[in-house]
């Protein structure tokens, strides 16, 4: 329990942009479990920082070490990768890779982070309505998504896609949907100072 905690904190850092923190706790998380679950956010979390060489050596080692488990290889390392395609500034092959986790994403097994980075992909590729759906699609799943922090971010997609689409109307509301949820924030998070920015933008 006390690696998955780790884990999710490095998860939580990367998605937040706090990259540096992101490595150490990842490395705690592994030091203390081995369990595929552990393994998996703690390579998804490195993915997210940009930290891609450490993201793709434990994506390999993941599947090599869970050859038979199906969330491990048609959900986790899939979506591992498509994060890292998306870091190289391919959303084409990122969206690609994703195909196989499909199955499995509105399920117990995971918490919808395909539809997360297939957002993000999506919204690389200029394709707002596109990027809508996969965000809105974790907005319509919140007994799946619980308290991850995909949760929140999913209004920010949702109004950066609204943005890219030319429907400022709904991308204000998003954007402030995001803004209210972390109105107690700490401020010098490098993901809410760019949502405000970008919130400035379309007043």
């Amino acid at each position: 329990m006390a690696a998955e905690h780790e884990a999710d904190a490095a998860l939580r850092e990367a998605l937040f942009g706090n990259s540096t923190e992101t490595r150490e706790r990842a490395a705690d998380a592994l030091g203390l479990s081995s369990s595929w679950r552990v393994r998996s956010v703690a390579a998804l979390a490195p993915a997210f920082a940009g930290d891609a060489e450490r993201a793709r050596t434990l994506a390999d080692d993941l599947a090599n070490r869970f050859p038979d488990h199906t969330l491990v290889q048609s959900y986790d390392v899939p979506t591992i990768r498509a994060q890292l395609a998306l870091s190289h500034d391919d959303p084409a092959a990122a969206i690609e890779i994703l195909h196989a986790t499909v199955p499995y994403e509105v399920s117990d097994g995971g918490v919808l982070y395909p539809a997360y980075v297939r957002g993000q992909a999506y919204l690389a590729a200029h394709k707002g309505e596109e990027a809508a759906a996969e965000f809105q699609k974790i907005l319509d799943h919140r007994g799946i998504v619980v308290n991850e922090p995909i949760g929140a971010l999913a209004h920010l997609g949702l109004g950066r896609a609204y943005a890219l689409s030319g429907n400022k109307t709904k991308a204000k509301s998003a954007y402030q949907d995001f803004l209210v949820l972390w109105k107690d924030a700490d401020l010098d998070i490098p993901i809410l100072r760019q949502a405000k920015s970008e919130s400035v933008i379309l007043q």
